[in-house]
């Protein structure tokens, strides 16, 4: 068995940076704005006779407005926006750029954030915001490194670059996120996320560049809180391989797994591969790749918690989601089922209170296809590829998220 430690020191070494900033949809445990029944049980895969794939540039597809929820009692909202405009560009290849900013909420006393609404200044080049928190204790780290750049953020891919500090998969230092179909999150009216006095905020930013590169500047809106009654919240990250090879009768340099390894390398950074290899040896024990639509993996729960809502990420090609308890098991049960994957409708799911303990297995899988690539026009005239994990728009990704309190 896999205890919490021995994961967290295998994720130390080669994937918890960019596991950290990987997943797009943040959790959203909101009924009056998500409904409970947002699971999908029936169709998969781009051969169903209908056609739930975006018909236009992700990120461009018009949302649905949700119905404001009023704020609670003890609740304020402060509003933080990027310093200044920021014109997105790829730092080395691609079409990618990941950019971090510094944001000062100005708390002068511990809170809560009970509620958070991410506004793109454009929405059809960013591909997704996260929001990480920064203690008061690394505040002057964060400044310092905004200031090399004159406060106009850093490239960071993977995490912020200012290290995790003990972070683990079992407990990211998420405040929130925004990805494609988006809205306003509001806790339950009993949790709340911890930050304390004199914390920061790193806003990570994925632009997109096949969508343009016209100057942006995102703003958050937090909801706070200072009651004491709020039990914490924390975000439990569940990643899995991606190994999907070209299709059959397909060719090209790039179909060779190790040319699309050293392709993720080139566009962002030397812990790509330690990445790659890494989910195998962290889901299987092997960094032997077995290559197919479908890769899962499962993780032993080493401390009591119970999950509020629950969340999935994928990229273009993902065609469903799954998220189980105890498979295979007298106890299983399915958190989540996304049988017809969208890109433009990440948010969470909130959950009846579900209690995990010590011993208990939670396994996500993930099917991707790259029939997908026919369909998509953001993949329009890109080259057939073995796709494995990356953090481009057009590469792929495999992730649960778990939104949970502890006793």
């Amino acid at each position: 068995m896999r205890t919490r430690r021995g994961v967290g020191a295998i994720a130390a070494a080669v994937t918890a940076a960019a596991l950290l900033a990987a997943g797009c949809g943040a959790p959203d445990p909101n009924p009056e704005a998500r409904p409970e029944g947002h699971t999908a049980t029936t169709g998969a895969g781009p051969d169903a006779q209908h056609d739930t794939k975006p018909d236009t540039k992700p990120g461009t597809k018009p949302g649905v407005p949700a119905k404001p929820v009023p704020l609670r009692a003890g609740e304020s909202v402060r509003t933080v926006t990027s310093p200044v405009s920021y014109t997105p560009k790829a730092p080395t290849t691609g079409t990618d750029d990941y950019r971090c900013f510094v944001l000062d909420p100005r708390l002068t006393r511990d809170a809560y954030v009970t509620g958070f609404d991410i506004t793109p200044g454009q929405p059809s080049e960013v591909h997704h915001v996260i929001l990480f928190r920064v203690p008061a204790s690394a505040a002057a780290a964060a400044r310092a490194r905004d200031a090399e750049s004159r406060g106009n953020g850093w490239t960071c891919f993977g995490g912020t670059g200012l290290g995790s500090r003990g972070a683990t998969l079992d407990d990211a230092p998420w405040v929130g996120a925004w990805a494609p179909g988006g809205r306003e999150n509001v806790l339950p009216a009993d949790v709340g996320i911890p930050l304390e006095r004199g914390s920061l905020l790193v806003m990570q930013v994925h632009y997109n560049l096949r969508n343009g590169s016209e100057p942006d500047r995102t703003s958050v809106s937090l909801r706070l809180s200072t009651s004491e009654k709020l039990k914490g919240l924390e975000t439990m990250l569940y990643p899995a391989p991606v190994e999907l090879p070209c299709r059959a009768g397909k060719s090209g340099p790039l179909c060779d797994r190790s040319a699309a390894v050293a392709d993720v390398t080139e566009r962002f950074g030397a812990m790509s591969p330690h990445i790659v290899n890494g989910l195998l040896l962290v889901c299987s024990g092997t960094v032997i790749p077995s290559p197919g639509k479908t890769q899962s993996c499962t993780r032993t729960v080493d401390e009591d918690a119970t999950v509020r809502a629950v969340a999935g990420h994928m990229h273009l090609l993902g065609s469903s989601l799954r998220i189980d308890l105890n498979p295979g098991t007298a106890k299983a049960r399915t958190l989540l089922d996304i049988a017809d994957w969208d890109f433009d409708d990440q948010g969470a799911v909130p959950i009846a209170a579900t209690r995990i303990r010590p011993g208990d297995t939670i396994r996500v899988s993930c099917t991707h296809d790259q029939a997908w690539r026919d369909r998509i026009p953001d993949l329009e005239g890109l080259p057939e590829r073995y796709v494995v994990w990356g953090e481009g728009t057009t590469d792929e990704m495999c992730l649960g998220l778990l939104s949970v309190t502890r006793p």
